[in-house]
C-alpha cells in the first residue's frame, strides 16, 4: 500500500537527524550534536565543555537522564531517545533551532513543502552529499547527470510525455467530484460465513492503511445496515486499484463520496 504524502514531515526530520548523529566531527548524544571547539582547547576544558552542552530530550511518560559523557572517549548513544521523543517535540525544537520550518506558514503555509534555516541547510546538504557519494561517487556503471527542465516542446513530445502520460479520471455522479482512478482503492466485502458471501463493495481514497480501514468499515456497517444483515462480520479487506475493477464490479462499486449509491 503506497502511503500518503504527509508522511513527508517525519522522513525528512527523521533522516535529518539520524545524518546529524552520524557525523564523525560531532559528539553525539541521543539523535542531537553540536561541533566541539578546535583542538587548541585542552582536553580537560573540552570535558567540561561538552558536559555543560550536552543536553536530552525526556517526556512525562519516561524521563531518562542525560549519559554522563564527561570521561567518554567517543559518541554517547542514548538508546532510549528515538522511543521516548514525540513527533510533536521533534518538529518543535526543529522550528525553535532553526532546522527546518513549514514553508509560507504565517500564510498558513502549503503541505509538502518546506524551508531550511541556517542548520538545516547545512544538514540538508550533508544528506544530499553522502547520498551522492554513495550511489555516484562509489560505483563504476552509475554517472552523474544534472540537467534542465525547461526544454523545447518536441522534446517532450518525442519523449511520449504528451500523448503517453495522462492521469485518468472518473467522476461521481451524485456529488459532481472528480477523483484520480489511481488514487481510489475498492474491495467486497465478504461475510465471515460458510459461504464467503459477498454483499457489496467499499470504495476509499488513497491514505495510510488506518484511515482506509477505518473508512472501508465505516461503509461496510452501512453496507450491511441496509441489507439487514445482522450478527455476521466481515472478513478483512483486499485493497485493489479502481483501474483494476471489472464492469460487473463497477456497477456495484460506490463513490467515496456517495457510498449508499452503488455504481455512483
Amino acid at each position: 500500500m503506497r502511503v500518503s504524502s504527509n508522511n513527508n514531515t517525519a522522513i525528512i526530520i527523521m533522516a535529518l537527524f539520524a545524518l546529524l548523529a552520524s557525523s564523525s566531527s560531532r559528539r553525539t548524544v541521543g539523535v542531537f550534536s553540536f561541533q566541539l571547539p578546535s583542538t587548541s582547547v585542552s582536553s580537560s576544558s573540552r570535558r567540561r565543555l561538552l558536559s555543560s552542552r550536552v543536553f536530552s530530550l525526556t517526556t512525562s511518560k519516561s524521563k531518562t537522564p542525560a549519559p554522563d559523557v564527561s570521561s567518554s572517549k567517543g559518541p554517547i548513544v542514548n538508546e532510549q531517545a528515538y522511543e521516548n521523543v514525540s513527533m510533536d517535540e521533534i518538529v518543535s525544537l526543529c522550528k525553535r533551532r532553526g532546522f527546518i520550518f513549514p514553508s509560507s506558514e504565517i500564510y498558513n503555509g502549503y503541505a509538502g513543502f518546506y524551508d531550511y534555516g541556517p542548520l538545516g541547510s547545512e544538514l540538508k546538504r550533508n544528506l544530499k552529499d553522502r547520498w551522492w557519494n554513495n550511489f555516484v561517487t562509489q560505483r563504476e556503471d552509475v554517472v552523474g547527470l544534472d540537467t534542465s527542465i525547461i526544454h523545447n516542446p518536441k522534446t517532450w513530445k518525442s519523449s511520449g510525455h504528451l500523448d503517453g502520460f495522462s492521469d485518468p479520471m472518473v467522476d461521481c455522479k451524485e456529488t459532481k467530484l472528480r477523483y484520480r482512478a489511481d488514487q481510489l482503492f475498492y474491495s467486497p466485502v465478504v461475510l465471515q460465513d460458510d459461504d464467503n458471501t459477498v454483499v457489496g463493495y467499499v470504495c476509499v481514497q488513497e491514505g495510510n492503511d488506518d484511515d482506509m480501514v477505518k473508512t472501508a468499515n465505516k461503509q461496510a456497517k452501512a453496507l450491511k445496515k441496509r441489507k439487514d444483515i445482522k450478527g455476521v462480520r466481515h472478513q478483512s479487506f483486499a485493497f485493489k486499484e479502481l483501474v483494476e475493477a471489472t464492469e460487473e464490479e463497477m456497477a456495484q462499486i460506490a463513490s467515496p463520496a456517495a457510498p449508499d449509491k452503488p455504481g455512483s
